[in-house]
């Protein structure tokens, strides 16, 4: 019997990749903690695995976002119309806890609620996540310290969703471990991650790639189908997973990931929508009712016009730039030279629909960082990007302290709000742009380039065409021609390993 020495998966098992040695920015910042790692440092002796110091960083980081909102814990929150936006610590959560119910112990859904909003705007999901909160938090003292008690409890239940996030994102791609430092560092990630509840979603979509990448097609739908019931856009990766299923003929797994997708949705929402209907469908009218908001480009030609957009014609415009952009992802799937990685593909939609929206909350970064990590784990694009949305985050808390200043005015005015938006929308738009340069030039992909075909790809990874259009079709199907490690188009994809040094 061979000894584990000479079997050839120990002769030919490929290096992980260091980012340390391919990646200029990464080099330039290792050297806060000694520079890049040596040719002759010992690899996978020490406890400290990549995945285990992108969690404790991410923690870290995560902590810092706590330490950022702490003028508003006491003061800010609570007295004031506009020194939680001065200070930037603005949260929903606090301000949630009496204004949806939960304060006075009422059912989401079930009962109606005093004031403008008569039924928790939020998905099923969602909202068993803020009534588990509740449950937490002591009904004792007053209202101000059980609000206090809420954010923490909420606070604590995120990080952990933050740590699932860096663990997924950390094992999807097998060999480039140390791509999770750029969600576990991200600042828009630590400064906008307590603001509202959608890590409990983007924590679900990692876990749901992580299951795609290891070819779990049923757990990955399963997992989808809890993300789309705690927030809308995760079911948006189905779209590109058909596309790329379609080119590599992969039907049978995209009906496991529908499938599974449908069954989860279905098991959290049908007993609400049967005994609450009323309840359970606020969070879709609310959507389609409500009007012009913060972040989009829409909110800057309404601000700007004598005879601004009506909300009917503002879904109809968004629906159809939507659609076009699904169109435009479609023509990109089958015409590129080689079938686009899965994380590039997810990057774009979620991007897409953001970019066309009616509104944008400053959490929605949260949906996209992950992803972007790993459609172009890049550290300069990621940077500027993050730089972008960083000016955002303090524009929009700024405009909103001008707005409930008074006469006062400190803050940014709406000019100045504007320019935030289009930082905002500028930073996106670059982000897309070297995605989809990575897929037309996939010598230019920096995960291509390291060897790999598509690592969170699960079956799709090394498969062969079935279906192509245009220059794909009279191109060669393997992989194009650069000084790097080649990935055999079709062919069975390169050994992983889980290890690997920065």
């Amino acid at each position: 019997m061979p000894s584990a020495e000479t079997t050839p998966t120990s002769v030919h098992e490929p290096e992980p990749v260091r980012p340390t040695r391919e990646d200029e920015v990464a080099a330039a910042g290792s050297e806060l903690i000694g520079g890049p790692i040596g040719r002759r440092a010992l690899l996978g002796t020490s406890w400290w695995t990549p995945v285990r110091v992108v969690v404790l960083v991410a923690i870290g980081m995560f902590a810092l976002g706590l330490v950022q909102k702490a003028p508003c814990y006491n003061s800010a929150w609570f007295f004031g119309a506009s020194s939680q936006y001065t200070h930037a610590c603005y949260s929903d959560v606090p301000h949630l806890y009496q204004g949806r119910g939960f304060a006075d112990g009422l059912v989401p859904y079930f009962d109606k609620l005093q004031g403008d909003m008569e039924y928790l705007e939020y998905p099923v999901l969602t909202g068993v996540f803020m009534e588990v909160a509740a449950w937490l938090t002591p009904g004792s003292g007053s209202l101000q310290h059980q609000e206090q008690v809420y954010w923490f409890v909420n606070a604590g239940m995120l990080m952990v969703c933050a740590a699932v996030i860096a663990v997924c994102v950390s094992r999807t791609h097998a060999r480039r471990p140390w791509d999770g430092l750029l969600v576990a560092l991200a600042p828009a990630f630590a400064l906008t991650a307590t603001i509202n509840w959608d890590l409990l979603a983007v924590a679900l979509t990692a876990a749901a790639m992580l299951m795609w990448s290891r070819g779990r097609s049923l757990a990955f739908g399963a997992l989808l189908g809890l993300a789309t019931a705690a927030k809308l856009y995760p079911v948006l990766l189905l779209g590109p997973l058909l596309l790329l299923c379609w080119r590599a003929g992969k039907w049978r797994d995209f009906g496991k990931a529908l499938g599974g997708a449908a069954v989860a949705w279905l098991a959290v929402n049908l007993p609400v929508m049967m005994f609450a209907f009323e309840g359970w469908s606020k969070f879709y009218t609310f959507s389609q009712e409500r009007g012009v908001d913060f972040g989009s480009f829409w909110l800057i030609w309404a601000q700007n016009s004598t005879n601004p957009p009506t909300t009917d014609t503002v879904n109809t415009l968004a629906a159809l730039l939507m659609l076009l952009c699904c169109a435009g992802i479609a023509v990109l799937t089958f015409t590129a030279p080689r079938r686009p990685r899965f994380a590039q593909l997810a990057f774009l939609i979620v991007a897409a629909f953001i970019l066309t929206n009616k509104v944008y909350s400053p959490q929605y970064v949260l949906w996209l960082v992950p992803l972007a990590a790993l459609a172009r784990p890049k550290w300069r694009d990621f940077l500027i990007w993050q730089a972008c949305e960083v000016a955002y985050f303090l524009g929009i808390w700024m405009y909103l302290a001008y707005t409930t200043s008074g006469e006062a005015h400190k803050g940014l005015p709406t000019q100045g709000y504007h320019w935030a938006i289009a930082l905002h929308l500028l930073g996106t738009l670059y982000l897309c742009a070297m995605v989809v340069r990575d897929i037309l030039m996939p010598e230019r992909d920096v995960v291509r380039r390291s060897g790999d075909d598509d690592p969170s790809g699960g079956v799709l990874d090394g498969a062969e065409d079935v279906v192509v259009f245009g220059a794909a079709a009279r191109r060669p199907r393997h992989a194009a021609h650069f000084d790097a490690p080649q990935v055999e188009w079709g062919g069975q994809g390169p050994t992983s390993s889980t290890e690997g040094s920065l």
